[in-house]
């Protein structure tokens, strides 16, 4: 097994380095591009990037990386480092103060380690597979709501919503008039970190990238929740799609899902 609290060591390093360079330009005067009708990548994104691709490679030199922007076709070795160097960019490209560092660790295709840095909060998410997930050093447990109805949920919606059918808004909606409420952060990331912590009860989204979600899956496992594909089978962050929550509420999640014409 490598070394993985050398991993963990430079992977906090890295994440508060990007998340300090992200911060220093939000609200600044930068480039923005656009991948797509509403997708967004600024040059603060390529350029946390690179911060976090350089350190890896000269810590890690044999490792792969999976990255969002401009190293995204990695080869998926024994060990990868999946990177959203910007979870939340079309919030900060509008001032919006919510987004994040996500970094993920992968070997032999399990996620063995990740962390999630949100720079405005100075929140610091860390876990390691079957040793806890902790925010700033305090560790983090899923909440104990028990029912749909008494439960704050998030999710998010594709960049193709404007043409796809399976929009997610169907499942907003049906969600929407299950629950306590649907928040929409705009940065996976910290959704899924907000089910670990108990601050949310659930989380649903579809067409996820593993960059999204690497580091968050395991936040919500090791807090003690529970993450799924919409079928039940257990959530790769290669799915496309998932379920998280705190466990209690998880079969009300799947029966709205399965329940709603988007699905079906």
């Amino acid at each position: 097994m490598p070394d993985i609290d050398k991993i963990a060591i430079v992977g906090i390093e890295v994440a508060r380095e990007a998340g300090q360079l992200i911060l220093e330009r939000f609200q600044t005067d930068f480039v923005i591009s656009q991948k797509g009708a509403i997708n967004l990548v600024t040059e603060v994104d390529l350029a946390a990037e690179e911060l976090i691709v350089n350190r890896i490679r000269k810590e890690f030199p044999s490792h792969s990386i999976l990255a969002e922007e401009r190293h995204n076709s990695a080869n998926r070795d024994s060990i990868c480092w999946i990177v959203d160097p910007l979870d939340g960019t079309t919030n900060f490209a509008h001032g919006y103060p919510f987004f994040s560092v996500s970094i993920g660790v992968e070997i032999e295709g399990v996620v063995e380690w990740g962390t999630v840095y949100d720079p405005v909060r100075n929140e610091l998410y860390t876990a390691g597979r079957d040793g806890g997930a902790f925010c700033n050093d305090v560790p983090l447990s899923v909440s104990k709501v028990g029912s749909l109805d008494a439960s704050l949920l998030a999710t998010g919606f594709p960049y193709d919503i404007r043409t796809s059918r399976q929009n997610n808004l169907d499942h907003f909606c049906a969600f929407a008039l299950r629950s306590h409420g649907v928040r929409r952060s705009g940065s996976a990331a910290v959704d899924l970190c907000n089910v670990a912590a108990g601050r949310l009860d659930g989380f649903w989204e579809r067409k996820l990238n593993p960059w999204d979600c690497a580091a968050g899956y395991l936040m919500v496992r090791e807090a003690g929740g529970t993450v799924t594909n919409y079928r039940g089978l257990p959530g790769s962050i290669y799915d496309g799609e998932v379920i998280a929550s705190n466990g209690w509420i998880h079969k009300e999640m799947m029966t709205v899902i399965h329940n709603t014409a988007e699905n079906k």
